[in-house]
């Protein structure tokens, strides 16, 4: 087995501390990469804090990971040496499931999560993730970045990116519809760039103006600040699709009442606690409250492509592998514009 070395978590009190660990030999069907940049999502503090009560020590984190594949086996097609590369948030699912959707794999029983999860191909190992320089993952869980678009940028588009992209296709942005993303950060500012390269009219609604600069500069049409009442007086049933990105506690009553009628509500952030919704704010309006996580390998990659298309990546913040527990704690004070990407060559310092 192949020595890879990285940032672990050991503890959900500790900070993230070098550690050194192996990665299962490479079969025939998987591709060898060189990671050279890992994206930090609030998940992997969520997971290495324990939060979610379902941490396995130790955890090397990340599920934003680009780099450049260093070898294939005999039997992948799809790339070679040199290939520019991603993986997102899992690195395997069920092939033999009755219940098997490759457009909706992500839903499916037997995901396995590329960090703090079962490794069934390499003896119930646990997985580990992109705070490392390599990883060794199936073809069919391999995406392509586009040669256009820069490897650390992209980084964050393997999770941020596809949370976005996904609803946005799925509740049909484009020309002619009103989109509001809650929430200006990792997620939402891609919420933006995304709904705008689709046609859409987007607005900003954040808890206040700070941002709305950059917002408009990213390609929203309105900023408004929630903080402020009267915001929701005057977008009361303007748009046609809302997705809230924030994990913050929200008047959801007072959101659902901004939509059109048949308009849709889409959560992507995890709020801690229960959604109090009443259900006159969904009976009035034949609204609707959804919810929706990352995609498939197959939009996943169909994003990529999109982006490659339309010249889009992430907003980040480079930093060394040796910052990344500060990094955690800038997050937590929403003191990132907007994704924080780990150089992984900085484990070499």
């Amino acid at each position: 087995m192949a020595i890879a070395r990285g940032y672990a978590a050991t503890d959900a009190s500790k900070p993230l501390t070098p550690f050194t660990f192996e990665r299962r030999e490479p079969n025939d069907d998987d591709v060898v990469i060189d990671i050279k940049y890992a994206g930090i999502c609030h998940s992997d503090i969520h997971t290495v804090r324990n939060e979610w009560k379902n941490a396995v020590y130790p955890i090397v984190p990340g599920h934003e990971i680009a780099g450049v594949v260093k070898a294939v086996g005999s039997k992948v097609t799809k790339f070679k040496v040199g290939d520019h590369v991603g993986v997102g948030c899992f690195v395997d699912s069920c092939v033999g499931c009755a219940t098997r959707d490759l457009d909706n794999e992500h839903y499916m029983p037997g995901l396995v999560q590329t960090y703090n999860d079962t490794d069934t191909l390499n003896g119930n190992a646990r997985t580990q993730g992109g705070y490392s320089d390599s990883i060794v993952v199936k073809e069919g869980y391999v995406l392509s970045i586009p040669d256009n678009l820069p490897l650390d940028a992209s980084a964050p588009l393997l999770c941020a990116g596809i949370t976005l992209y996904s609803p946005l296709r799925r509740w049909g942005a484009g020309p002619g519809k009103k989109v509001a993303i809650v929430g200006m950060g990792g997620l939402g500012h891609m919420g933006v760039k995304l709904g705008a390269a689709m046609g859409a009219d987007v607005t900003v609604l954040s808890q206040s103006l700070s941002k709305k600069e950059d917002g408009l500069k990213l390609g929203a049409k309105e900023y408004y600040a929630t903080n402020d009442p009267e915001t929701f007086k005057k977008l009361a049933v303007s748009f046609d699709l809302i997705i809230c990105t924030v994990s913050a506690e929200i008047d959801w009553n007072a959101y659902l009442g901004l939509l059109k009628p048949k308009g849709s509500m889409v959560v992507v952030g995890a709020p801690e606690n229960p959604i109090p919704v009443h259900a006159f704010s969904l009976i009035f309006g034949a609204k609707e409250l959804s919810g929706s996580m990352i995609g498939s390998i197959k939009e996943t990659q169909e994003m990529l492509d999109f982006c490659g298309e339309h010249d889009i990546v992430s907003e980040i913040e480079t930093i060394n592998i040796q910052q990344v527990n500060e990094a955690y704690e800038r997050v937590l004070k929403s003191d990132v514009r907007y994704r924080f990407v780990i150089d992984m060559a900085s484990l070499d310092a």
